[in-house]
């Protein structure tokens, strides 16, 4: 049933499987079972190949355990233990338990770079092509190919990581579920938690202080989606609230906001109240509706906080050398005399500055670089259509005289130059089928070229192109990182030679035989020309090292 290297850990009877009984078997590599009176394995899963599993809900007639593999193909497992559902649950929860510690053991791992190389071959059709021509028929190694003839195309998908903002409902789309048990389950992210931290610096605060010392992250969420904070339209509240000071820090940033003021020296907030005359118009009553109230307070202090922290991210970048701040550290009056200073400059700068006039603009780190997705298009040149330019009057009366007296000397008799019988002669000697055209035919050679040949050609071009390219920027090979680059390319010219070009010819010479030697006569040359380059830089070696 099992070799002898295999370890049984867990051995649990009668489970049933598609309606026969037999045993289950939890081993140290696979999970298995046997049909009873059996000698043989039915069911055999390699824990490497599990993605999930899945237990029946409580209170169900079916005590289950289903796996799921990562093609979606699924076994279910019945325990039907004789001597009761409790009995049975036990042991179902034993297997579940020992495979929640070995699964993750045997989980196979997304291997993320080969994501991205599939996802930039499957963009990228001749990117494609070249693998298939260089890699796949062992021209050069996968590790040479990325690192030297498709790193134009890594380089370009390199993005630097991007800090996620603060979206103005993130805690709206935090939506519970239930739980079946009259609670509510919150899924909460890393993305969630930064946003959270971000918005409210108390609730980072209390985090730290709380977790791991004196609660659980699981329980410090729980408390604090069940505390009053989260909660804010409550009128009662809990003394024995954990987030109860982080509601009043709240409450003093709202007033310290409220008292400072908008910071943009060229913005007058005051400007866009609401005035009233006391001889025409009346104040409209203010409503007395606390929950209308902290509803109002807690709208405008939650957007305060987000835009707050999309300040903080873009002063870090501006500023990465400041010298950082504490978190509830006050700065000194000076610090902040000299902020509004520079606030104020950098106001005025950015009102008085265009940066696409500055001529230092295109020498700057930040400017982006043009990236043209269809060369053609943009080097077409004018669309039709447009109007040109006249030329004005004068000129056109001076070209008009000019060719008056060029005409009025021409002659429609020029002298003989070649004499009409050696003419005709060269003529029909340059002719299809003369003296000197007897290797041709009437068609050209694109019209001889069959659609799939030319493909194969063009394919073979841009393979052989690319090698060659690689290999005449080792010249001059002055660094041995050079110098061992050249022995590779030529080495991987000649592999190209026998393993892509001969094959060509060959087929080239049995079906079209006409166009045998035209076709790879240039690639050849090529080919030839840096064979000769490698065999003058080797002798010149040879000569050197000798002396």
């Amino acid at each position: 049933m099992t070799t002898s290297s295999e370890e049984i850990l867990l051995q649990v009877g009668q489970v049933r499987y598609k309606k026969g009984d037999g045993t289950l078997y939890v081993m140290s590599e696979r999970l298995a079972w046997m049909l009873d009176h059996r000698d043989t394995v039915t069911v055999s899963h390699r824990y490497t190949d599990i993605k999930m599993q899945k237990i029946s809900p409580e209170g169900k007639a079916k005590i289950q355990l289903q796996v799921v593999l990562h093609d979606n193909t699924t076994s279910t497992f019945q325990f039907v233990n004789r001597s009761g559902p409790a009995v049975a649950t036990r042991e179902r929860d034993q297997v579940k338990d020992l495979l929640v510690q070995l699964l993750p053991k045997f989980k196979r791992k997304v291997n993320k770079e080969l994501e991205e190389k599939n996802r930039l071959l499957s963009e990228n059709p001749a990117l494609l092509q070249l693998y298939r021509d260089l890699v796949i028929t062992q021209v050069i190694s996968p590790e040479e190919f990325w690192a030297q003839h498709a790193s134009q195309y890594t380089q370009k998908n390199v993005n630097q990581k991007q800090e996620v903002g603060v979206s103005g409902a993130f805690l709206a789309d935090i939506k519970p579920q239930t739980d079946g048990c009259n609670g509510l389950k919150y899924n909460l992210t890393a993305d969630i938690i930064d946003c959270i931290f971000k918005t409210y610096p108390a609730v980072r605060k209390k985090h730290i202080e709380y977790v791991p010392t004196k609660l659980t992250e699981g329980e410090f969420w729980t408390k604090f989606f069940q505390s009053h904070y989260f909660h804010r339209d409550r009128i009662t509240t809990s003394s024995k609230d954990l987030f109860t000071e982080c509601a009043k820090l709240d409450d003093q940033e709202m007033k310290k906001v409220m008292s400072t003021g908008v910071s943009d020296p060229l913005l007058d907030v005051s400007s866009f109240q609401d005035k009233y005359h006391e001889e025409t118009l009346e104040k409209p009553p203010q409503t007395q509706n606390i929950v209308h109230q902290n509803m109002i307070k807690r709208f405008n202090q939650h957007s305060i906080m987000v835009l707050k922290a999309c300040q903080q991210q873009t002063v870090a970048k501006q500023e990465p050398n400041g010298t950082p701040q504490m978190n509830g550290e006050v700065p000194s009056t000076s610090d902040e005399s000299h902020h509004e200073v520079q606030a104020k400059k950098m106001r005025i700068q950015e009102k008085i500055n265009y940066e696409d006039l500055d001529a230092n603009c295109s020498q700057s780190p930040s400017s982006s670089q043009l990236n043209l997705s269809k060369v053609e298009r943009y080097l077409h040149g004018p669309t039709p259509g447009q109007q040109d330019e006249l030329l004005p009057d004068e000129l056109v009366g001076r070209a008009w005289a000019g060719l008056q007296q060029e005409l009025a000397v021409w002659s429609p008799h020029p002298p003989a130059l070649v004499a009409p019988a050696a003419a005709v002669s060269a003529l029909g000697e340059l002719t299809p089928g003369g003296a000197l055209m007897k290797c041709y035919h009437d068609e050209s050679l694109a019209q001889l070229v069959p659609e799939p040949l030319e493909k194969d050609l063009r394919n073979l071009y841009m393979s052989g192109c690319e090698l060659l390219r690689h290999f005449w920027l080792c010249f001059p090979p002055t660094t041995p990182q050079l110098q061992e680059k050249a022995e590779k390319m030529h080495e991987a010219l000649h592999r190209f030679h026998s393993a892509k070009l001969k094959p060509f010819e060959d087929r080239v010479m049995l079906e079209f035989s006409p166009l045998s030697q035209q076709l790879t006569s240039h690639i050849s040359q090529l080919l030839t020309a840096a064979y000769s380059k490698y065999e003058v830089w080797q002798s010149r070696r040879k000569s050197a090292a000798l002396r």
